[in-house]
């Protein structure tokens, strides 16, 4: 069989599939080739129809094929053939034909052949299955290498969401003031901090936060929820735990929910808005997937990651049978589950909203980044316990996560969620130029610069952008009213 000539297209002209993969030059090539390759083949799979011979034609001999292609232009065409069938029911062996690909057009010459049944007809069925067979094949193939490539910012290209407001400038005054020593934070008010996914299992999760408001003589509280539970029991148990507070203290609550604890916080006032109007005063969302998770989706998504390492069935011993967790939890950072969630539940537009995200570091020197995020407490040995810190790399593994999201979608991300799923549709938004990945704001770094300011103050600035909005807010009703 002689197949024409295709000419090799260069660089980003290549058909087919993105190069998601530019920064790997073998992956890319490949990723080029296996493109290049598909586009032949799919021409070579045309639809077929055959014109089945009349009682009055030979038993054997030549049988009407039509080959449906597209042309260049793209425009259908048809070749009608004629094909060679036996009359036992069987396609002659493809060293009998003369077989040249021009363009997407099969053709099939002479035969040599002999058969004495008659009124033999040769099913499409058998080419149009492995037609579909083919298919899915390079269907697959392309949802593994696209993976999130369409999801990820889904928010902001959605027309009917609220435009969001920067207000980095003004973080960057407020943090400012609160590194010389001015806290304006308000006691009239209760601020609860809702932990993200795994805090369960980490002892100084926003520790240090609670600590500085308390010294503060702020009330501050940690929700106690099971981070690993699904978005919409966690929103359940917020809502029960904000109304306890308020009928304890008759103070209104400000919340911020870091990573999965934003999106717990967030379904909680989407979904019990009218019982909690009245109690909320406003809510910060700290580097929280609102749109979605890459991870989260390409780890549980068909066809990526997970099918091929077991990936898919490691996160569900970890977090079913290790921590007790429920797989639903991750399922629902995924884009597919937040886009069903918010097409029935949305933030209402009177609630003040400040949506933080930032861009982790990626250099050589990340590697060496230790956080810690627990304490271990030693046997006494001299009449006083020994307290040593339990430290993890986590620094080099949002670094990992990061690169591994530049290189394969272009986007920036915290190492977990990128900058454009982290924004809040009608929040007030804050991107500060500082790197900082996704576990700094809860686990305090060991080589932190003391000359930048620390999570909790952090924390303190966004509380007090929501504090300053409601502020706004009351004056704005109060000039209407007058």
């Amino acid at each position: 069989m002689k197949k024409g000539n295709t000419a090799a297209a260069g660089g980003d002209d290549r058909p087919g599939i993105p190069q998601l993969f530019s920064s790997v030059p073998s992956l890319n090539e490949a990723a080029s080739y296996l493109a290049e390759t598909t586009a032949i083949f799919t021409r070579c799979f045309p639809v077929i129809s055959i014109s089945p011979a009349s009682d009055s034609e030979e038993p054997h001999g030549n049988e009407m094929v039509q080959f449906a292609s597209e042309d260049a232009s793209g425009e259908t065409r048809s070749l009608i053939t004629n094909r060679n069938v036996s009359s036992s029911g069987h396609d002659l062996s493809a060293s009998d034909f003369d077989a040249p690909l021009v363009h997407g057009a099969i053709t099939r010459g002479s035969a040599r052949a002999s058969s004495q049944n008659s009124n033999a007809i040769v099913p499409a069925n058998t080419n149009l299955n492995g037609n579909s067979i083919f298919q899915g094949l390079i269907e697959k193939v392309r949802r593994t290498v696209q993976g999130s490539a369409n999801d990820i910012g889904w928010l902001q290209k959605d027309p009917d969401m609220p435009p969001v407001e920067d207000g980095t400038g003004r973080f960057t005054e407020i943090l400012d003031e609160i590194r010389h020593g001015v806290h304006r934070l308000p006691n009239t008010m209760i601020y609860l901090l809702v932990p993200g996914l795994f805090s369960n299992h980490g002892p100084l999760y926003f520790v240090s936060t609670k600590t500085s408001f308390s010294k503060m003589g702020l009330t501050c509280h940690i929700a106690k929820i099971h981070s690993e539970a699904s978005v919409e029991k966690n929103a359940k148990e917020i809502k029960d735990y904000i109304e306890e507070i308020y009928w304890g203290s008759k103070k209104r609550v400000l919340l911020l929910g870091h990573s999965k604890g934003g999106i717990d916080a967030a379904a909680a006032l989407s979904m019990y808005w009218d019982e909690l109007k009245d109690k909320v005063a406003g809510l910060a969302l700290a580097q929280s997937p609102y749109g979605g998770s890459p991870i989260a989706s390409d780890i549980l998504r068909e066809g990526q990651l997970g099918d091929y390492v077991n990936l898919r069935k490691l996160m569900e011993i970890l977090i079913c049978k290790v921590i007790k967790g429920d797989m639903q939890a991750l399922e629902d950072l995924t884009y597919e589950k937040r886009k069903e969630f918010l097409r029935k539940y949305q933030l209402p537009r009177e609630l003040p909203v400040v949506s933080f995200h930032t861009e982790a570091r990626i250099s050589p020197a990340v590697l060496a980044t230790l956080s810690r995020v627990a304490h271990a407490e030693l046997p006494m040995f001299s009449g006083q316990p020994t307290t040593l810190p339990v430290i993890i790399p986590l620094g080099a593994a949002m670094a990992a996560c990061a690169q591994l999201l530049q290189i394969r979608y272009g986007e920036k991300s915290d190492g977990l969620v990128t900058c454009r799923d982290a924004e809040v549709p009608g929040s007030i938004v804050v991107k500060p130029e500082r790197k900082l990945d996704h576990a700094w704001m809860v686990y305090s770094s060991l080589n932190d610069d003391p000359s930048e300011a620390d999570a909790s103050q952090v924390c303190e600035a966004l509380l007090r952008m929501l504090v300053e909005d409601v502020k706004k807010e009351k004056d704005e009703v109060a000039k209407k009213q007058e």
